[in-house]
């Protein structure tokens, strides 16, 4: 009945739905949560989510979703000097959104294109002849359903049951994040930039400061799970910590917090790891690849989305859904980002050293070729090649 069951309604799952139905191919999406349900994330949008938007025409409706226009990246070091990066220069523009908001967005346009179930708790995978061929799971009813397909997708996120029952499944302290949000209205000085703060008091890590509209922000820390294990406070009393020193107290003392801060993990693409196997593929968190300087795992979810379902198409089309079939999918993604995310890694090395950081920050607030340098690795206009180069980061810090 179906080419492919997504377990997962989140960005990546959705983008798959809605990329398959271009491809002619027929799926179901379980979601264990009913929309509209918060995720807890920073609400950015990237420039591979803006692109993926437009490659789904869905770019203008987004932009008329509540939330804030992004034209600018503020970046704050140890010392708390900081400088922007204007994004007009390379003709580009953000947005961050509420995951309230932009998921259930989404998953509202996926329903008009795929048979959806929602409040779905898969609880197994079901084998054939030794490869995946469906699942079993508790529908909204209470009652065990059983779905089969020759295809299974895991878009659930980092404890995916996926890739748990799949055997994909483990927990990598050493690349993977932890990060805490909260919402807060009345914080002085929102206006149209997205803030990330490498400071001392999330060494190393940092602090996010992103408007959302109607006055609110969304702020919250990302540190490495190894280091935060190893830290006696926690991620809360970092939290506190940060908004009452240096140039956050001024900015926070009419403030009020809106919620009780949350944390979840962030399986980052520091490494490359396993993403198919026979009769599956894992996609957005669910594959570990997140940005590892950034946090940002919006436009990478979205993009794996897309190729799982370029390469379910052509597997499709040869009746063959091995592992060895959908390695080309782990190739197309990889040759997308894997550069990108290497050189994410290299930087969250670079931002383990306050005083590192201290000098190429301070150096990028004086020096327009060093932002310009920075402009052109976010917005991806500096060669993959150049980024895989040693001595470019030596531009940075010497430019």
């Amino acid at each position: 009945m179906y080419d492919a069951i997504i377990v997962g309604g989140g960005p990546a799952g959705s983008s798959a739905a809605l990329y398959a139905k271009q491809y002619g191919l027929k799926t179901i999406v379980l979601e264990k949560a009913v929309f509209p349900r918060d995720k807890i994330c920073g609400d950015a949008l990237s420039g591979k989510c803006i692109r993926i938007m437009r490659e789904l025409d869905l770019l203008k409706e987004i932009e008329n979703l509540d939330g804030a226009d992004i034209n600018r990246i503020t970046f704050g070091s140890p010392s708390y000097k900081q400088f922007d990066l204007e994004l007009k220069k390379s003709n580009k523009k953000g947005y961050v959104i509420p995951r309230l908001i932009f998921d259930n967005y989404l998953f509202q346009k996926v329903k008009s294109v795929s048979d959806t179930q929602e409040n779905f708790i898969v609880k197994d995978l079901i084998y054939k002849n030794g490869k995946i061929n469906g699942i079993v799971g508790k529908n909204k009813d209470g009652y065990d359903e059983r779905i089969e397909a020759p295809v299974v997708i895991g878009a659930d996120g980092a404890n995916s049951i996926v890739a748990r029952k799949s055997g994909l499944y483990e927990m990598d302290m050493e690349n993977t994040s932890i990060a805490i949000r909260c919402y807060y209205s009345g914080v002085k000085g929102l206006s149209d930039q997205i803030e990330l703060h490498y400071i001392k008091e999330v060494n190393p890590g940092y602090f996010w400061l992103f408007p959302i509209g109607g006055g609110k922000a969304n702020i919250g820390i990302g540190l490495s799970k190894n280091y935060a294990k190893k830290d006696n406070r926690t991620l809360q009393q970092i939290l506190s910590q940060v908004i009452k020193s240096g140039p956050f107290k001024k900015r926070f003392e009419n403030a009020t917090q809106l919620e009780k801060p949350t944390g979840w993990n962030l399986p980052c693409g520091s490494i490359h790891r396993k993403n198919h196997g026979d009769g599956f593929m894992l996609i957005g968190d669910s594959a570990g690849i997140i940005d590892p300087f950034t946090g940002e795992g919006i436009g990478n979810a979205m993009v794996s989305g897309k190729y799982a379902m370029k390469v379910l198409s052509e597997s499709k089309t040869k009746n063959n859904f091995t592992k060895e079939s959908f390695s080309e999918y782990d190739q197309l993604l990889w040759d997308e980002i894997g550069k990108e995310l290497k050189t994410s890694t290299r930087l969250q090395r670079i931002a383990k050293s306050s005083f590192l950081l201290n000098f190429v920050i301070n150096r990028a607030a004086r020096n327009e070729e060093v932002q310009n340098i920075i402009a052109g690795m976010l917005a991806h206009e500096i060669p993959k090649e150049e980024l895989s180069n040693p001595l470019f980061y030596f531009k940075i810090l010497f430019s």
